[in-house]
């Protein structure tokens, strides 16, 4: 949304992610996670710090500070610390070696980072540790719910199910490659051209329908960084 709006006013800004989701490595996964911060945080806090040139020690150091202080960023909590503490040692662990297994193991490195991910974001979305606890030993089969009077197809409801699996497809370059596919047939003019152009502008406008319809029937709609 913010490239899209500010190509409009003819600026071109930073891709601030690239499809971070594809990632085999919480390294990886930094490097096209929120690409600004983590440059930032880079020139102005790693490298400065001495980055990994004053020996091995010092590097695994540099990086715990760094992600407990990008922790600290995103808000003064024990939740959102932990979480940085969470990415730098994973971060610590790869460069120790984990990063050489990983390698070697194929696509289940892709299955070993969506896990340490995700495992972050539990703590990043709770506001309290105690809430982080039982989120966790939900996960682990330890949930205090029943199953009976609350149903998994209860939370699961056709809507939810459609946006776990397009957003599933696109967290891939599947968007992408289809994009090009689309700016091809475009270039070649004709009357394939001219039904690709229809199709992109009919697609759009339906977007900008049905968000626009969800927006208005929201009756709250908090600003997403209002927590940070």
């Amino acid at each position: 949304m913010a490239i899209g709006l500010m190509r409009m006013f003819g600026f071109r800004i930073l891709e601030n992610f690239n499809y971070p989701y594809i990632a085999r490595s919480i390294r990886e996964f930094w490097r096209r996670w929120h690409i600004s911060l983590s440059n930032w945080f880079r020139d102005y806090l790693y490298i400065p710090l001495g980055g990994n040139q004053r020996g091995e020690r010092r590097a695994y150091a540099n990086l715990v500070i760094v992600f407990l202080l990008c922790g600290l960023w995103h808000g003064a909590s024990w939740p959102f610390v932990l979480w940085g503490a969470w990415h730098g040692a994973f971060l610590v662990a790869e460069r120790a070696g984990v990063d050489r297994v990983l390698r070697r193991i194929g696509g289940f490195a892709h299955v070993y980072a969506l896990l340490a991910v995700m495992g972050g974001w539990v703590l990043f979305r709770c506001e309290t540790l105690a809430h982080a606890a039982k989120y966790f030993a939900a996960l682990a089969g330890f949930a205090d719910g029943d199953s009976v009077r609350h149903p998994l197809p209860e939370f699961l409801d056709p809507l939810v199910l459609v946006t776990l699996c397009v957003a599933t497809a696109f967290s891939t370059p599947l968007a992408r490659r289809i994009g090009q596919w689309r700016d091809r047939v475009a270039l070649r003019g004709g009357g394939i051209g001219t039904v690709a152009l229809a199709a992109d502008v009919a697609w759009l406008v339906a977007v900008l329908f049905v968000a626009s319809a969800f927006l208005a029937a929201g009756t709250y709609n908090p600003f997403i960084y209002f927590r940070f």
